[in-house]
């Protein structure tokens, strides 16, 4: 099995609870279909790039996954229909970007240098 990545960004328009909802939907149909989640990440509401749809902020979630390929044309395919969804994008990972995000995960990059003492 491939790992996964795929960001998600929702309507602003949906409250706090829908914009879960949504999510657990896309979650439900990744573990019916035999992916395992690895990570999730809800990054909130946060103001776009650029306007899409005339809207400037949207809800971000990020899901981490193991899945099999043919998993994927289904997922994109539900994710395209939902009306709620603004965009996805879904990226397949590498071992150094699978590697990434263990460190990213363990807080590795969070930790200060340990200081140095001159004799």
């Amino acid at each position: 099995m491939q790992q996964y990545e795929t960001v998600i960004i929702l309507t602003p328009l949906l409250s706090e609870e829908a914009a879960k909802e949504v999510i657990a939907k896309f979650t439900g149909i990744l573990t019916a279909n035999g992916a395992e989640i690895v990570q999730e990440d809800n990054w909130g509401l946060r103001k776009l790039a650029y306007p899409i749809q005339k809207k400037t902020t949207g809800y971000y979630h990020l899901t981490e996954y193991k899945a099999p390929g043919e998993l994927i044309n289904k997922l994109e395919i539900d994710l395209k229909r939902d009306e709620r969804v603004v965009r996805f994008l879904t990226i397949a990972l590498d071992k150094h970007a699978i590697a990434y995000n263990d460190k990213k995960r363990s807080g590795a990059f969070n930790k200060k240098p340990a200081a140095k003492t001159e004799a």
